[in-house]
């Protein structure tokens, strides 16, 4: 009777498991494809092909730390966008403790030689993005704050883009694309480059339609009024740009989201497998204290609170399976299911494959979008990698938990070394 007992009780959580995982997976597909379902979603990513003229002023936060391989390039790569010089002022942000990237600054601040380029360095505390940020918005005196990071090569014209496209939707908040480009300097660089290229080409646009849009971390443009009501970012938040996403959507902005991939922000991957696991963690672990911290509550739609919590709580349902997978293996050995239940357990596995699938297309999609060649063996090498890539990803979220749980709150920078602008030997 208790063997009975067990053996159901078992099956049931086996069961609540496989719809999980199936729920999760169908979901995560469905936003995927969300912008080509119709023609018209399509549109949506449109960036504006006449330009207004030069209206708005904008302050371009550049933070950076530990960055002195990569932050003089960037700051003449920004220094050189289109747009007026009188209109932009670019703050470079460093701490005290960082020489090196401060006398990179310093030295392309005294090559420039313009008024409007300025370094500000600070002592205090939290050492985090967040509070340089905040610091920057203090001193900022355009009319859009907007932040690159500090390896990023942003389109020349990408200011050209908001000015207009603020002008004409009369929009507060733009999400520009942003897109990894070294898809093949490492194994685990194909996937990660795709889940840029799947977030901010689609699951955006699934996301604004709900309301409720967990901003990347640049490229975001928000009026400098709307962000000084908002208070700036939370310094104490290891993923500040999901929760001001949040925040924006709690007061009801317009937020509008652009991906031409011509005009995307291009960045690099982290460098090994150390630095993707360490870039995970803290992205996960900034998702769960936003959950906790509750504001996402008081979103008004239920659909906008469901959304937010699936979002926020994924590092767990990751931990989760990295748990239950073993389990799942031990069981698939000692336990004897009916036939039904021994079906049913292959429907995660026919999800995974369909999104394999789907990688393979969005590779196809990425390098004939960047004019780059396709190659049989690029795909051997995806589909190699695919079941791994979903380990070091559990990895992150279970470093997230335990990094949670343990009170560790500390920012863990993810290092740069400009594989994608093809002058880095990896």
């Amino acid at each position: 009777m208790i063997l009975t007992f067990v053996g159901y009780f078992l099956e049931i959580i086996y069961i609540l498991i496989i719809l999980l995982m199936v729920f999760q997976a169908v979901f995560n597909i469905r936003q995927r494809l969300y912008i080509w379902e119709t023609p018209e979603n399509a549109h949506l990513n449109r960036a504006p092909s006449v330009y207004r003229d030069p209206c708005l002023s904008f302050t371009i936060l550049l933070p950076a730390k530990n960055e002195e391989d990569v932050y003089r390039e960037t700051m003449q790569k920004v220094y050189d966008l289109n747009y007026p010089s009188e209109l932009m002022q670019i703050i470079a942000i460093c701490r005290e403790d960082d020489p090196g990237t401060i006398a990179e600054a310093q030295a392309k601040i005294d090559e420039l030689g313009d008024p409007n380029v300025q370094l500000l360095i600070y002592n205090d505390y939290p050492v985090s993005k967040p509070h340089g940020l905040n610091l920057g918005l203090q001193v900022s005196r355009g009319d859009i704050i907007t932040i690159f990071d500090a390896e990023d090569e942003p389109h020349p014209d990408i200011l050209n883009i908001i000015n207009t496209t603020m002008l004409n939707e009369d929009v507060d908040a733009v999400q520009s694309g942003v897109q990894l480009m070294n898809h093949n300097t490492r194994w685990f660089c194909f996937l990660n480059v795709l889940e840029y290229f799947f977030w901010f080409k689609s699951s955006l646009h699934f996301f604004s339609k709900i309301g409720m849009t967990p901003l990347g971390g640049n490229t975001v443009f928000v009026r400098r009024e709307l962000m000084e009501q908002l208070g700036g970012w939370d310094e104490a938040c290891l993923t500040e740009d999901a929760d001001l996403g949040i925040r924006l959507s709690l007061s009801h902005a317009r937020i509008r989201i652009l991906y031409e991939d011509e005009f995307v922000t291009r960045e690099e991957t982290p460098h090994t497998i150390k630095q993707f696991i360490k870039q995970r963690t803290r992205w996960n672990q900034g998702f769960i204290q936003i959950l906790f911290k509750g504001e996402w509550l008081k979103l008004e739609k239920l659909s906008q609170r469901l959304l937010a919590f699936y979002v926020l709580v994924l590092p767990e349902v990751q931990s989760l399976f990295a748990i239950l997978v073993p389990v799942a293996i031990i069981m698939f050995f000692l336990v004897k299911f009916p036939l039904w239940l021994a079906l049913l357990t292959f429907a995660p596995l026919y999800c995974f494959i369909l999104d394999i699938f789907l990688d393979v297309a969005g590779l196809h999609e990425f390098l004939k979008a960047h004019n780059q060649k396709w190659s049989w063996h690029e795909v051997f090498i995806l589909l190699l990698a695919f079941f791994p890539y979903q380990w070091l990803l559990s990895i992150g979220a279970l470093r997230a938990v335990y990094r949670a749980v343990k009170g560790s709150t500390n920012w863990e920078k993810t290092a740069h070394i400009g594989q994608h602008r093809g002058n880095v030997v990896a």
